[in-house]
């Protein structure tokens, strides 16, 4: 009972279930999950910690970076499902589709010159 409600928590939040749909193309870096979300640092560390804590992403650090990537199939069979749920349920959400686009650009810009804002 303890991991689904771990799991629906993180989930009832829209900004945690955005952050999860702009996972499935791969990792990235806190700086530019902050640059996509437009929240305080803090904040979006209060959220992925929710996420990690529910077994939804993990993370790596590489020097100052701190990288998040959805969880893989090692994860719990309950957080897998909830990440393919969540998936299907939104891919065509107007909010998320326009998401697609914003982190295409975050991915291309150059990381280091967008991290220099978000220094602690």
């Amino acid at each position: 009972m303890r991991e689904y409600m771990s799991i629906a928590k993180a989930l009832a939040d829209d900004s945690r279930s955005r952050i999860l749909m702009f996972l499935r193309d791969g990792e990235l870096c806190v700086c530019q999950l902050i640059e996509l979300l437009g929240l305080a640092p803090s904040t979006v560390s209060k959220h992925m910690a929710i996420l990690y804590q529910a077994g939804l992403i993990e993370s790596r650090k590489e020097g100052r970076w701190v990288y998040y990537r959805l969880a893989d199939e090692g994860a719990a069979p309950c957080a897998r499902s909830a990440i393919e749920w969540l998936q299907n349920c939104l891919q065509d959400d107007p909010q998320i589709l326009k998401d697609a686009q914003n982190v295409k650009a975050v991915r291309c810009a150059d990381r280091q010159d967008l991290c220099v804002h978000y220094k602690r």
